[in-house]
Parts: C-alpha cells; sequence; structure tokens
C-alpha cells in the first residue's frame, strides 16, 4: 500500500469552523498531511490565533477567511473568494457546531432553532455553495463532523436539540453524496464522542468536572475521554485518496461507544 494514498500534497481545504477545538485539530491534520489550508468562521481574532498556532504545530501558513455559515450571502462570498484565491477547493470540512443541553419539556425554543440553523442549515449552505465549484472540478470531498448522538440517543434529559441536529446532517451527508456522486464528489461524516473542546468546557464544569469526566471515559470501551487530536486520522483519510470510493458513510472514532451503545 502507498502512502500516498494519504498523502495531501497540492489539495485545497477549507476548514469552516477551524478556528478551534475539532475543526482547527483537523485543520492542522490537514497542513501536516500536506494541505493547502484555509479556516473560516466569523471571529477574525479567533482564526488570527488559530492560524499563528496551526502554523507553529504544521511548520506552514494558512489562509482565513471570515464568514457567518448560517447566511448564505456570506457563505458563497467565501466560496467564491477561496476558489478565485486558493484555485478550485478539493476539500471542504464542515466544523462548526453548537450546543446547548436542556429538558426537552423547557427547551427554549429560540436556542433550538439556533441550533438548527448551525448545525444543518449551516452546513447545507456551506455544501452547496462549495460543492457548486466542484461540480465543475468534477472532483471533491466534503466531510462533515456530525456525533454519536446522530447514531444513539442519551439516557439523560438534555440533548433533544444536538441529537436532532446531528442525526439531520447524517441524513443530509448521505443524500449529498446521492447527489454529488455522479460528478466525482465524495460526501462523508465522522461523528465524534464527548470530546475535550472549549464548546465543551462549560458543560463538562456544570455537569460535575472531574467526576463528570471520568465517568465519560469509563462509558466507552477504550476508557479515556476523547481530544481533538482523536478524529484527525479519521478526517484524513475522508479527505484523502485512500477513500475515493467511499461516500454517504459516517464513521465513528468515538473510542468504541456505537458499539456498545
Amino acid at each position: 500500500m502507498s502512502c500516498k494514498l494519504f498523502d495531501l500534497t497540492g489539495k485545497n481545504a477549507v476548514v469552516i469552523g477551524g478556528a478551534g477545538g475539532i475543526g482547527q485539530a483537523v485543520a492542522t491534520g490537514l497542513a501536516q498531511a500536506g494541505a493547502n489550508v484555509a479556516i473560516a468562521s466569523r471571529k477574525e481574532e479567533s482564526l488570527i490565533r488559530a492560524c499563528k498556532e496551526i502554523k507553529e504545530a504544521a511548520g506552514v501558513d494558512v489562509r482565513y477567511y471570515t464568514v457567518d455559515a448560517t447566511d448564505e450571502e456570506s457563505v458563497a462570498a467565501c466560496a467564491k473568494k477561496a476558489n478565485e484565491e486558493m484555485g478550485v477547493v478539493e476539500i471542504l470540512v464542515c466544523s462548526q457546531g453548537f450546543n446547548k443541553k436542556f429538558p426537552a419539556e423547557e427547551f427554549p425554543m429560540d436556542i433550538y432553532m439556533q441550533m438548527l440553523q448551525i448545525n444543518v442549515y449551516g452546513v447545507m449552505l456551506c455544501c452547496k455553495h462549495f460543492g457548486q465549484y466542484m461540480i465543475k472540478n468534477g472532483y471533491g470531498k466534503i466531510v462533515n463532523v456530525s456525533s454519536t448522538r446522530g447514531k444513539i440517543a442519551t439516557k439523560g434529559p438534555g440533548n433533544a436539540g444536538y441529537c436532532a441536529t446531528k442525526g439531520a446532517v447524517d441524513m443530509l451527508t448521505k443524500q449529498l453524496a446521492s447527489e454529488f456522486g455522479p460528478h466525482g464528489i465524495t460526501v462523508n461524516a465522522f461523528g465524534p464522542t464527548v470530546t475535550l473542546t472549549p464548546m465543551m468546557a462549560p458543560v463538562i464544569e456544570q455537569r460535575g468536572g472531574d467526576a463528570y469526566l471520568k465517568s465519560l471515559a469509563d462509558a466507552v470501551p477504550m476508557r479515556k475521554t476523547a481530544t481533538p487530536e482523536d478524529v484527525v486520522g479519521t478526517a484524513i483519510f475522508l479527505a484523502s485518496p485512500a477513500s475515493d470510493y467511499m461516500t454517504g458513510n459516517i464513521l465513528y472514532p468515538d473510542g468504541g461507544l456505537t458499539a456498545i451503545g
């Protein structure tokens, strides 16, 4: 087997939500695998920080674009600018996400709608507009970030919003794979379990801190809590030629949770 199967040298990649957590870890991994990487999100200060950290880790410069993934004009402008400045964008990673937890009977519907806007509508917008350029090029790799919560529910309350949005991402991934496949584009997703990211920090603190982390580790066969780096290999695989005949799939770098869930 040739190591070139996982070589991304010369490929242009954009990571939406790449200024922290899982998205930044994936952007770093793609850069280390040889891709020309741009990260995109709403806050320029976060993007500048992330670019510096990625360069320190990967040894290469990365671009950044400001984008509101829930605004179609903003996404269309980002896709246009990236394809003009980088050349054809062959790899798109949709890592934007938002998570708030409330019991279903108390869930504030404005927050529920916000989760749908960011986690589902935003993914669709990015796939739509970057996908248009990939279709013209006849090749592309779209990698969506889902969750184990798109496949299995939680025993306790709080995830009526998150589970619903990630289940929607899974089905959107499959449908886009069906529609984009004839154009040489693969569309896959990966679903981590609870991961130690800045977004999860307040949830972890709210639910008991170290004791909650131990309970998460004890719940998976590998007996460890996930970090953003644990998903990087899966993302590189889905972005690389190694997965050229795989589309419409959701892979689970989850420590074995879905094996027993």
